[in-house]
């Protein structure tokens, strides 16, 4: 086990350097000159040279890169060019209210996909499994954003059981912080565990007509051992696949449901740096995202090891 995660880890380390270098050049390359944006169409020449010199828009591209990525590895991610406050603090601040929806709207996704995905695959061509293959495909195709808005004007507007709008810290007051995360996180959830619920099916399908299915059956165990200790875990490794391609997406989801709800989250942030070209701050938020990916890449394939122990030896 050790040796597949340094084995993975020194594959992910020049990627994770490949993705700097993309990175910055990709965000250079914006239209737009960002001390123009910053002194206004107004601003004399003199005033423009000087905004390019503070920025080192001058500098030799390597030379800009190597201060960059050096700061980087040290979670420095300079400062904002409208705000000029520091971009790593104005991400950490963000944090809790993006991770808290992607969190709770996983923990949602698991909690319809895994029964559903279970029973939908144990009771193969009956009208169980007709009814949630239906409401999968449904969920799969409901916009997320549309299901906010629909969510909001039934338990919001019309009825006020739920806030549909802000964000409470989780050591200010757990119970308004899971009121206040419930709707956007099942409205980002929803279509995450319709995938998995589908993912989930198959899979027991599949490993349902195995052998070993056939043999534990044969020798007389009961039908929650069979489930439990050989089917489930079998069955799992095609729809941790799908859980780790899930994760990217709940993420990169947060920005549009972050605006919907007004929280103030990392994705809110993206959006207005993007708009207003604040290239620290856009630089940070795709470096950061990839990191994401490739950690969940990475813990995809230890999960592989532990449920299949034949990965370990290739």
């Amino acid at each position: 086990m050790v040796k597949l995660v340094l084995r993975r880890l020194s594959g992910a380390i020049p990627l994770l350097f490949i993705i700097s270098i993309i990175t910055f050049s990709l965000v250079l390359m914006i239209p737009g000159d960002p001390a123009l944006t910053i002194a206004g169409d107004s601003a004399s020449e003199q005033t423009l040279a000087a905004i390019r010199e503070r920025l080192g828009e001058n500098d030799p591209i390597l030379t800009r890169y190597f201060a960059w990525i050096g700061d980087v590895l040290w979670l420095d991610f300079g400062s904002s060019l409208f705000s000029e406050t520091s971009v790593t603090s104005a991400i950490w601040q963000r944090l809790p209210v993006t991770l808290s929806l992607a969190v709770v709207a996983l923990v949602i996704s698991l909690l319809i996909s895994l029964p559903a995905g279970l029973i939908a695959g144990l009771n193969s061509g009956t009208i169980f499994d007709r009814l949630l293959t239906i409401g999968a495909s449904m969920g799969v195709a409901i916009p997320s954003f549309w299901l906010g808005l629909l969510l909001s004007v039934v338990f919001a507007v019309n009825n006020d059981w739920l806030p549909a709008i802000g964000y409470v810290s989780i050591a200010e007051s757990p119970v308004e912080w899971f009121k206040h995360m419930l709707l956007p996180a099942f409205s980002l959830g929803l279509a995450s565990s319709a995938t998995l619920t589908r993912q989930l099916r198959s899979s027991v399908i599949t490993t349902m007509q195995q052998d070993y299915i056939r043999t534990a059956r044969a020798k007389g165990l009961r039908g929650r051992k069979v489930v439990f200790k050989h089917l489930l875990k079998n069955a799992s490794v095609p729809a941790v696949t799908s859980l780790g391609l899930q994760i990217p997406i709940l993420l990169s989801g947060t920005v549009i449901i972050e605006g919907l709800f007004s929280l103030n989250g990392i994705g809110n942030y993206a959006v207005s740096a993007v708009l207003l070209q604040d290239l620290p701050v856009v630089q940070a938020v795709v470096l950061l995202s990839a990191v994401v990916v490739v950690v969940t890449n990475l813990a995809v394939d230890i999960s592989y090891a532990y449920l299949n122990p034949k990965t370990r030896l290739q």
